[in-house]
């Protein structure tokens, strides 16, 4: 099994349920060309049942792309990697950090850390079909667990199959009583568990992922850890993960608009076959966060996109109204 660099994987964005579309990952590779790119979580029996196009179709400026799978039976998991190869994706990654009630009762995601021989055999299914890195995305623990040798334990059990490239999300998770959003925010970041590991695990590639939010946090994390992945950051304010590539990898962080207007051509492309403007807009509502003329931006588009006219020109008049705000007044 071919394994990922260390080095790329100093910046990655995480897969985040209902934003990492490919209209999405396509604009965030504008932001960020050295940054690896996740799908949302698609489950293994969607990849082998329904509408592979639909779910697993990306454009290949995408690339490094890597699809996130979720499920527990080995089997189905190896053959929906396969497929996922066969579509040309980069890496394949396992869902073992999600919360939410609807992945519990499917028996995936984070339920499975209290399950580390069936995650590994989730993994080692995979490895042996695939030629493209298997890795995973993992939480510090589940509920009442609190030791940090139980957390490492698991590492080492999905480890032993040849895996190499953990993304720790450094928190547990409660799987009563805390909905996915609070699942992100009430229990406590320990990065020093993360930190720890890979201390322990020099040998293991481990990148950092919870609470990450300046370039400043980027470059303390890359003191302890292979690498950070952003989510939220990235999806609110997109110019972040701009300013994140500029400061690791060179260059002068390029003006926003000129960001934007490098995705016309892919937006025109999309509008051409029949998607709507909402569907492409919805992403880019944040890269005039804290800005002048930044709720404008947001305004127009979200009022304007909707309509079945839409077009490109709703997204010029919407970079025109920052200019207006940035002009001296009369």
């Amino acid at each position: 099994m071919y394994l990922i660099d260390h080095d790329k994987l100093r910046l990655s964005v995480a897969p985040m349920m209902d934003w990492t579309d490919t209209h999405c990952r396509v604009f965030h590779r504008l932001l960020a060309p050295n940054a690896r790119l996740y799908t949302e979580m698609v489950h293994a029996q969607a990849v082998i049942h329904g509408d592979r196009d639909r779910l697993l179709g990306f454009d290949t400026v995408e690339h490094p792309v890597a699809v996130q799978l979720g499920g527990s039976e080995p089997a189905h998991l190896a053959q929906a990697a396969r497929i996922a190869q066969d579509w040309g994706y980069d890496e394949v990654n396992l869902n073992v950090g999600c919360p939410s009630d609807r992945v519990q009762a499917g028996r995936f995601g984070a339920c499975l850390m209290k399950e580390p021989a069936l995650v590994a055999e989730c993994v080692a299914a995979m490895i042996d079909v695939v030629d493209i890195p298997v890795t995973v995305k993992c939480r510090l623990g589940v509920d009442e667990q609190e030791d940090y040798d139980l957390f490492r334990a698991f590492i080492d059990t999905v480890a032993a199959t040849g895996c190499n490239t953990f993304f720790v999300h450094a928190r547990k998770a409660w799987l009563q009583g805390l909905s996915p959003k609070e699942n992100r925010e009430i229990p406590p970041l320990r990065y020093d568990w993360a930190y720890r590991l890979k201390r322990e695990r020099p040998e293991l590639t481990v990148a950092i992922n919870g609470g990450i939010t300046t370039t400043a946090q980027v470059h303390e994390h890359l003191q302890h850890g292979d690498g950070v992945m952003i989510g939220r950051a990235a999806y609110h304010e997109p110019y972040v993960l701009h300013e994140m590539q500029a400061s690791l990898f060179g260059g002068e962080p390029a003006p926003r608009a000129d960001l934007l207007r490098a995705w016309r051509p892919y937006v025109e492309a999309q509008l051409a076959k029949g998607v709507a403007l909402k569907h492409l807009t919805r992403h880019v509502l944040g890269l005039f966060h804290a800005q002048p003329g930044g709720r404008a931006f947001r305004q127009i588009l979200s009022e304007g996109a909707h309509k079945p006219s839409a077009d490109w020109s709703l997204v010029e008049q919407a970079l025109a109204a920052t200019q207006r705000e940035l002009r001296p007044a009369a």
